[in-house]
Parts: C-alpha cells; sequence; structure tokens
C-alpha cells in the first residue's frame, strides 16, 4: 500500500478552502495525473474519476464520500464495485486559523498484484511529491482568489 500525507498552511478562511474541495471535481487544477472528477447519476457525494495511466491508458473508478463535516473535514474512497482494480481514497481536513487555514491531504492507494497492479504502482509512483505538489497549486490558487475578493 502507498500512502501519502501532507499539511500547509494557507492564508484563506477554512470556509473558502472546503468549499473549492467539496465537489472534488477542481482536483484536475492541482494534480496532473487527475483528468476529471465528476459527479455520478446526479449524486454530490458519488463521483467518478479519470486518471491518465502510464502509456496513454486512461484509469477509472468510483469514489464516495464517506465522512464529512463542513468547513473541516472531507474523506472518500473508491467503490468497490466500479471495478477499478484499485483500492484508494483520501481526506482533506480543515483547521481554521482566524484568516488561516491548515491543510493537511492524505491518500492511501492499494494496488492489486500481476501486470495491473504494475500499471497501477506506476500511476501512483511517488505519492508523496504529488501531493506536496497539488497542495502547493492549492495554496496558490486559494491566496491568489483571496486577494481578489
Amino acid at each position: 500500500m502507498a500512502t501519502a500525507t501532507h499539511y500547509l498552511e494557507v492564508n484563506a478562511p477554512a470556509a473558502q478552502c472546503y468549499q473549492w474541495w467539496r465537489p472534488l471535481t477542481h482536483l484536475p487544477q492541482i494534480m496532473d495525473d487527475v483528468k476529471s472528477v465528476e459527479p455520478k447519476n446526479g449524486q454530490a457525494d458519488v463521483t467518478h474519476w479519470v486518471v491518465e495511466g502510464p502509456l496513454g491508458k486512461d484509469i477509472e473508478w468510483d469514489a464516495k464520500i464517506i465522512d464529512e463535516e463542513r468547513d473541516r473535514k472531507i474523506a472518500w474512497k473508491s467503490l468497490e464495485q466500479s471495478n477499478n482494480h484499485v483500492e484508494t481514497g483520501g481526506a482533506v481536513r480543515f483547521d481554521p486559523h482566524g484568516d488561516s487555514t491548515g491543510v493537511e491531504v492524505s491518500l492511501h492507494v492499494q494496488t492489486p498484484g500481476g501486470a495491473a497492479g504494475d500499471v497501477v504502482a506506476k500511476l501512483f509512483a511517488d505519492p508523496q511529491k504529488k501531493i506536496e505538489k497539488a497542495l502547493e497549486e492549492f495554496k496558490q490558487l486559494m491566496e491568489h482568489s483571496s486577494q481578489n475578493v
């Protein structure tokens, strides 16, 4: 299993950070490999993910928000019935500090064995570096939008 966790202080209110993350559809803006995250069948808690895999082959799965506390945290997990050959999940936590927010993101991926597992392992190689880069992108987005309010 691959796991990654990263914490960063963002100069934006927790409510603003939470609202950006909540639909999960904005993640392609900060995660290079993620092509799209879209609500599935009009459900706000179930999303369909498309991630660019090795050799141009996309990997897709469905995920469900499994834990949520407004302006504080969001956690999601892939659904078994989406037949994605990968178990993945994550959480983002928002710690309000007045005008700034501590944002912590954690991701985990359990890859299958065999050839499918090799493809997925390549896709999720160095998750720590990917999550650190994504949080830096998020910080820039939030701080830039806070200045323009």
